[in-house]
């Protein structure tokens, strides 16, 4: 079984190179954040003629959120509950799988823009209630997966210039301990569970040949639960579609279980 995320950076514009992936890379879940587009004008019919249930959070020009899945799904939530926010930034949903149900979590998490903006503030806030969320869900599905664009680069090895960018956004102390805290909940960094090429990012600014020259930051993550840890057999980032044409400044991320 295969899990994956990916901010596609709007769908309208990335479908086929969806499809594409999906058609090379058969996963059993995907994430997808940034969709930049209405409910109404989501790809249902596409996604479902490629093989996959949907479920959507959209939201016109900005955020918006989605599951695709080759499973049934349900029990669909969205946003995060009990937290006033307009903005459509997680989903999540229970996948039926041949092993189990898998809860799975999707978020497009909050940017941030500096410390000690307004934006920021509502980062802190948003991080916490989601923690809170989180904990009260894997307390019910003990096969738990968190995925997603985190917007944080939890180490210093996630970021091509630790140095310059100290203390700046998705580097800040503040940052890094919200994301510790997940994983205090007994969630595990998959990616990290293996050995990995050295300068392994999932982002890359558009800008300053930022791909060509490997400027980048690892701020896409999928988190799993115990029960999933010891399921997990691989874990990695798949660049390719990076180099496509018009491409997402994001790139998949993909989970094995076995």
């Amino acid at each position: 079984m295969k899990i994956a995320t990916w901010n596609v950076n709007s769908l309208s514009v990335r479908l086929p190179q969806v499809l594409a992936w999906l058609q090379d890379n058969p996963v059993d879940a995907l994430g997808l954040q940034e969709l930049k587009l209405t409910d109404d004008k989501f790809p249902f019919d596409a996604l479902q003629a490629a093989g996959y249930h949907a479920v959507a959070h959209g939201q016109k020009t900005y955020n918006g959120v989605a599951i695709l899945s080759r499973h049934p799904l349900r029990d669909v939530v969205r946003n995060i509950p009990g937290l006033d926010d307009a903005q459509a930034r997680t989903i999540a949903a229970t996948l039926d799988t041949p092993e189990g149900p898998v809860r799975l979590v999707n978020g497009y998490f909050v940017n941030g823009q500096a410390p000690g903006t307004d934006k920021f503030a509502y980062k802190m806030q948003w991080l916490q209630a989601l923690h809170d969320w989180v904990q009260a869900e894997m307390a019910q599905h003990p096969q738990f997966v968190l995925v997603g664009d985190f917007n944080v680069a939890p180490e210093d090895r996630d970021s091509f210039d630790p140095v310059g960018l100290k203390d700046t956004i998705h580097h800040t102390v503040e940052e890094r301990t919200h994301f510790q805290a997940l994983l205090n909940l007994g969630l595990t960094d998959a990616f990290r569970m293996f050995e990995q090429p050295e300068k392994s990012y999932s982002w890359w600014d558009y800008r300053m040949l930022g791909f060509q020259k490997n400027r980048g930051l690892r701020i896409d993550h999928i988190l799993v639960s115990e029960a999933v840890r010891q399921r997990t057999a691989a874990c990695h980032i798949d660049r390719a579609p990076r180099k496509n044409p018009q491409p997402s400044d994001h790139t998949p991320v993909v989970l094995e279980l076995r």
